[in-house]
């Protein structure tokens, strides 16, 4: 099996000077997770990883960063190997690349100096690896990775449909612009699911900005004026789509939403307080 090992050794680089990275930001703002930044605009990118945590420190000492970002499909693409060098202490506040109001002090980051090499760069955005079970370990030495996939020019993860469509609330902002475009052009009736709970909640999406749009209300207030929710602790949601709808007026919606709450008896075991 071709591992990225041997990728690294191939172009000559010896893969003990090399930590490898897989960058994924929950915290991240809408369209601006590593992701999306990588594809859109490389400079934010580049300034995302050039700081980092005290606590790193020791972790991010080598000669090379291999750079990877996880994709909506909980993929591992190839971002370029940089040349890394450890400037000290940032003395300035900065800007957040991934979120725009706010700011990391002087004083509580470290800067580091990164240059893309020539190395590995006819890999960049094309390969895939295997990172294995350790997804909150972002940074590793282990490069006996698999290489899984490697395409002769980029595309993005094609939607997988949208009753297929599951995820965490916390992660749509990594999803591609085409799945946005598709969520926000599409209502119906969807469910929450609680992981701290283990309840559930059915809503409706009827407003011009159909399911995308219902869904950033949950993002931005934790709740989306549900009484129920509000009296829960903030969670990260799991949302998926139950059934779209046409040219359905809102008393038809609001008769399929019921349906769907006495099916699932959401009101009996669940989040709907009606």
């Amino acid at each position: 099996m071709l591992m990225f090992r041997h990728a690294m050794e191939a172009d000559g680089i010896n893969p003990s000077d090399a930590c490898i990275l897989r960058h994924q930001d929950n915290r991240a703002d809408p369209g601006r997770n590593p992701y999306q930044l990588f594809l859109r605009d490389r400079p934010a990118f580049d300034e995302y990883q050039a700081v980092q945590s005290f606590e790193n420190r020791s972790r991010l000492k080598a000669r090379y960063w291999a750079s990877f970002v996880g994709t909506p499909g909980k993929g591992t693409l190839f971002c370029g190997l940089y040349a890394s060098h450890y400037l000290g202490i940032g003395d300035k506040d900065l800007a957040r690349p991934h979120q725009r109001n706010r700011i990391d002090k002087a004083g509580h980051y470290d800067r580091y100096e990164l240059t893309l090499q020539d190395e590995l760069r006819q890999y960049i955005g094309l390969m895939f690896i295997d990172w294995g079970e350790g997804w909150r370990s972002w940074i590793q030495r282990n490069s006996d990775k698999p290489i899984v996939e490697l395409q002769r020019q980029f595309h993005e993860e094609q939607y997988p449909g949208h009753l297929a469509f599951v995820s965490p609330l916390s992660e749509l902002a990594s999803i591609p612009t085409t799945w946005i475009e598709a969520l926000r052009s599409t209502k119906g009736i969807y469910l929450l699911t609680c992981p701290k709970t283990k309840e559930q909640y059915v809503g409706k999406a009827s407003g011009e900005g159909g399911f995308w749009g219902r869904w950033q209300d949950y993002i931005a207030t934790s709740h989306g004026g549900n009484i129920l929710l509000k009296s829960r602790d903030p969670s990260d949601y799991q949302v998926t789509i139950l059934e779209t709808v046409g040219s359905m007026n809102e008393d038809q919606l609001d008769n399929l939403e019921s349906r769907w709450k006495r099916k699932l008896q959401s009101r009996e075991m669940g989040l709907n307080a009606n």
